[in-house]
């Protein structure tokens, strides 16, 4: 299959649930399981710092520095798996990525509550690549203003998501936790930063 478009008004979606085949997806996730410096990061939630409820590591090219919930991530570098995997998800959402948030779902407890990545240094309509490894979660979209337009997606092993246009300013999405027995899940979110601060900017010169 290829990407196809998803109907939701104000949003453009990509979605395709077979994107890699399983004997692909099955070596990227057993690769990235165990060669990912996998860190749990720190987040603002409520006015108050918590630990994220999953397992993350900010992945990038130099400079390619990323601030979330008032927190800096410099980029770890790009591991070989992720390497040869970002030219192929570039060419198919049609971005060139320079940068990717892993994430690890332990399990069903790990889950990721309503946001949207709309953060300043990813640009006015941020193309957002989403590859799904392993168990299969329900991933929910939810208009800001009118939160009957909502659309659910059980999001398989080797699935690419892809969000752009206006959808990050319209929409929030959530990984909701579950009760039911779900192994462990792998998602890596491929982002281009825009802007960039101006010391970093300088310090990249022009060569």
């Amino acid at each position: 299959m290829s990407l196809q478009a998803l109907p939701l008004p104000d949003a453009e979606l990509l979605f395709d649930p077979v994107w890699l085949c399983a004997a692909e997806a099955d070596a990227l996730f057993a690769a990235l399981r165990e060669g990912i410096a996998w860190e749990r990061h720190r987040i603002r939630l409520f006015g108050r710092e918590v630990d994220s409820p999953r397992l993350s590591c900010w992945i990038g090219d130099p400079g390619a520095a990323y601030t979330y919930s008032r927190t800096r991530f410099a980029p770890h570098p790009w591991p070989p798996a992720l390497a040869a995997l970002r030219g192929r998800v570039s060419a198919a959402a049609g971005e060139c990525f320079d940068s990717v948030l892993a994430n690890l779902y332990r399990d069903g407890a790990d889950g990721m509550g309503w946001h949207s990545d709309d953060e300043p240094a990813l640009g006015p309509a941020p193309v957002i690549a989403s590859l799904s490894l392993g168990a299969a979660r329900r991933f929910v979209l939810r208009h800001r203003r009118d939160q009957a337009r909502q659309l659910a997606l059980e999001l398989p092993h080797g699935s690419l998501l892809v969000m752009r246009g206006a959808t990050q300013r319209h929409y929030r999405h959530a990984l909701p936790k579950t009760a039911r027995p779900v192994g462990a899940r792998i998602n890596l979110t491929f982002r281009r930063i825009v802007h960039r601060p101006m010391q970093e900017r300088l310090a990249g010169g022009s060569g």
